[in-house]
Order: structure tokens, then sequence, then C-alpha cells
């Protein structure tokens, strides 16, 4: 008779993991996120200095900003290798890569949300094309981050013509994950949670290389009934770890799951967005989405459409979806972003980006750092951080139509309008359209091979992706075309 997963405490489950070993954490933001094991492990590591050498694999950004999340596992010795979609979050991991002490990757969230499922049947890695023409591809630096970083782990290969990246497939040894609820054998759901994530390829993959799994949950119910509603089997889980509340936070931020779930999306009321340069661009970009579309709009200024779309009634005309799993409802923003208000539906992270990479979207409204004169994007690489692409490549590559929203200047910007005409009150101090990217997350001659319609939004000017690079398309009334738009930029549109 198969053995039931054992009920241990925090410090017993996190003895288990060996030096060297690959953990995966599970998560997205704080939703999802094992807090009370990472907590944990970063104790014992303090308290005796094991274990020691890990290469920590994530999909999603997981942590605060501060010390929670993956915040926890940022200690030299601690880490070897760090293989993630998204380090702004934690950047007590930038720095660590920043100053060269541990190996650092930064692939696509997509990519490696997908690659577990590879990786835990064994195949030879993710074949596909998201991340050609990038930083991320071989031909430039292979998503290497720093110059302690050398072993390749993605390629280019040529399949019937056409070139391809094949991600290697990366075998896991630990799982660490987060359910509401176990059952004696170790059986998992998930009905407090905001978000399925990844976290039934993260306990495949880890059992299917001899590896273990530890889960984190907030009670134990020995009269679950419905088999359909167990999201990770018990044949799966090794050590159990009941939260009873603590460290469980549904997401860092506030609740989104209970059963005020079933309300309609446009019963939710979001505060009117006051005037200013990110309104101007929200508005523009809205008009781009058309009645019954699915849609992404990434973080920052594009959540100003969401906001806009709901003070002229047009919330419930299209649907918004997340990259980690909720389809329509309303994102949540902050440190709630990745859970939404009111979903429809919330499906696995790894089968959202499925979706996606199929060309499931209509539109994406997305931010920018920068752009140059061929239309290409940069939207991770600062000078005292590493950001991490997250969900950008994938959903910016496979969208049949791209927004792009940024201010034209940066920095200290401020803008005025009166009977419709826009008034620069103050120039920002920086170039976001620049000769040279500092990184290449979005190829804008790529997209154009592939057929994307690619507009880039501010709130002066908009412009639009061509053969020849970016071309002026509109200019906003009582914009200087010369001294407030060419003279700003620096490059020459054709």
């Amino acid at each position: 008779m198969r053995a039931a997963a054992r009920r241990v405490t925090a410090a017993e489950a996190i003895a288990a993991i060996p030096d060297g070993a690959t953990v995966a954490v599970g998560g997205f933001v704080g939703a999802g996120h094992p807090e009370m094991l990472t907590a944990a492990l970063e104790h014992r590591f303090l308290e005796t200095g094991t274990p020691r050498n890990l290469t920590l694999y994530y999909c999603a950004g997981q942590g605060d900003r501060a010390g929670r999340g993956l915040n926890h596992l940022a200690h030299r010795g601690l880490l070897r290798r760090v293989i993630g979609g998204h380090w702004n979050l934690a950047p007590r991991l930038g720095a660590l890569a920043l100053a060269n002490e541990i190996e650092a990757y930064n692939f696509p969230q997509g990519v490696l949300s997908v690659l577990l499922r590879e990786t835990a049947a064994k195949r030879p890695g993710l074949i596909t094309r998201v991340g050609l023409n990038t930083f991320i591809d071989p031909a430039q630096d292979g998503g290497r981050l720093n110059a302690r970083t050398t072993e390749p782990l993605v390629e280019r290969l040529e399949l019937d013509g056409e070139i391809w990246l094949r991600y290697k497939p990366v075998p896991i040894h630990v799982g660490l994950i987060r359910a509401t609820t176990a059952d004696a054998r170790g059986n998992l759901t998930m009905e407090h949670e905001g978000l399925i994530g990844e976290i039934l390829p993260i306990a495949q993959a880890a059992k299917n290389h001899g590896g273990i799994v530890i889960a984190q949950v907030e009670r134990i119910d020995d009269t679950l009934t419905d088999p359909k509603a167990v999201r990770v089997p018990g044949i799966l889980v090794d050590y159990v770890v009941v939260s009873g509340g603590d460290q469980h936070d549904q997401t860092f931020g506030e609740a989104f799951c209970g059963d005020f779930i079933t309300r309609r999306p446009d019963a939710f009321e979001l505060p009117p967005l006051p005037f200013s340069e990110r309104k101007l661009i929200a508005q523009r970009a809205l008009q781009e989405i058309r009645d019954g579309d699915v849609v992404n709009l990434g973080i920052g200024l594009p959540e100003g459409v969401a906001m806009v779309a709901a003070e002229t009634g047009r919330l419930g005309t299209f649907t918004l979806t997340v990259e980690s799993g909720p389809i329509g409802g309303v994102p949540a923003s902050g440190l709630n972003f990745g859970c939404s208000h009111f979903p429809e539906a919330i499906i696995d992270q790894p089968s959202q980006f499925d979706f996606y990479d199929g060309g499931g979207l209509d539109i994406a409204v997305l931010g920018a750092v920068e752009v140059d004169a061929a239309g290409s994007v940069n939207v991770t690489s600062f000078a005292d951080r590493f950001a991490g692409v997250g969900g950008f490549v994938n959903i910016a590559q496979s969208a049949r139509r791209l927004v792009f929203c940024l201010t034209l200047r940066a920095d200290g910007l401020e803008v005025a309008r009166e009977d419709g005409r826009l008034t620069i009150v103050r120039e920002g101090r920086h170039a976001k359209f620049v000769r040279r990217l500092q990184q290449v997350c979005f190829h804008g001659p790529t997209a154009f091979e592939r057929g994307q319609e690619v507009l880039y939004v501010t709130e002066r000017a908009v412009f639009e992706l061509t053969a020849e690079g970016l071309r002026l398309k509109e200019l906003s009334p009582g914009v200087d075309l010369k001294s407030q738009v060419l003279d700003q930029i620096e490059f020459c549109l054709p």
C-alpha cells in the first residue's frame, strides 16, 4: 500500500534538501508562493550553512521588492545559479547577479513554465521561436546576465528550413509548491488560491528526476470528495507542511478568491484616472482594442487602459486575460499582480502560454523602457538592476496586434491640455527613443516579417512599425513636430 505523504514542520521538510540540488519554486509575485518554505530555507542556511550551491528555477517573479518571496534565498553560498523569468521583485537576487557572485539567466516566463512539462516528460527540451533575435537568442547573449554565466542553455536549430530555439531541459530535484488543502494521502486542492500557476509540472518534474516535492498547505482535510478538484495528486507529494494560515496570504497585497468571484466584472469599480500623460496614452491605446477582443495588458502604463475603459463603459466589451491564468474580470496590480478581480475562469499558467503562443491574443498593450529606430524594444535592462522579461517576450511575439505605451521622454515630464490642444509644460530629461538599446527584448524587423501590426503610443505622437522601421502616424494637436518630437528623439525618422 502506498505510504501517505509525511506531515512535517517546515524546518523538517527543508532539512531534506541536499547540497547542489535544483530547486523549483512556484508562485507569481506573492500569489501561490510558499512563503513559509522559502523563509525556512533561509533560516536553515543562516543557522547551519546548508544546503549549499543550489540552482534556483522559477517562472514568474516572486517577491515584494524587499524581504519576502525569493529574496529569502539571496545569500552567498546558498545559491550557485539562478534561472528565472523576472528579477525585479527580488532585488537581493539581482544584486548577487550584478556582483557576479552567482550564475544568472533570464528566460521568458512562458518558456520556463512550459519547459517544466518537457522536463517532466524527459523530452529534449522546448523548441519554440519565442526569444529569436532578442538578447535571449544565443546569437546575442543567450539569456546570460553576467560574465560568470557561461554555460549555454539555449541553442539555435534549423527545422524544415526555419530557425528555432531549443531551450534545454533542466532536471528538477526539489519542488516547493503551495496549495490550500491536503488530504491524508497528500492530494492537493487550491480552492483559496488566487491562481493555479505551474505546481503540477513542478511536482511531476521533481518526481520523475528522483527528487522530492514539499507542499505548503493551509489545512488538512480528510474529506476531499471531488477528485477533479485535485491539482496535484498525492503520488507526487513527499512532505506536507501545514501553515494554519501563517505565511499563507493569498497575495502579498490582498485576497482575491471567495464568493464574490461570481459577480460580473462590470460591477467592479475602478477609480477614475486623473489627467496626466498616463491618461492620454491609455485613452489612445484603448482606441486600438475592438469589441470582442481577447486582451493582455502589461504592468505600468498599460494598466491605465482598464481604468479608462471603465470610465467610458467599455470594460465589458472585451476580455482581459493575465499570463498567470485568469481569464475575464479585471487584472489586479502592484503586489496583487497575477490575480484578477472577478475572473470568469482561472487556468494553469503553462496552458495560458500555450494559448498565447499559438496566437490566441487579439491584442496586447505593453510598456517599454526604450525604443530604437527599427522599432525594437527594451523592457528589462537598467543601469543598476536586472528587471527581467517575465511574460513580455511570449506576449509581444504572439499577439496579432501590439501597442507599446511609453512617454516620449521620461523623468520630470509634465503636460497640460486645453481646448483639445496639448502643451508640454516641462520636458522630460531622458530620451526614450534611443539610438541603441541596452537589450533587445522585442525585435521590430522580425515582428514586421511575421505580419504583426505594431503601434508605439506616446502622450504627443503615435508611431507605427513599417519595413523601414518607425514612422510617425499621428501628432497631437498643439504639438510642434520639429522641436517637441523630432528634436526629442535620438534618431531620424524615414
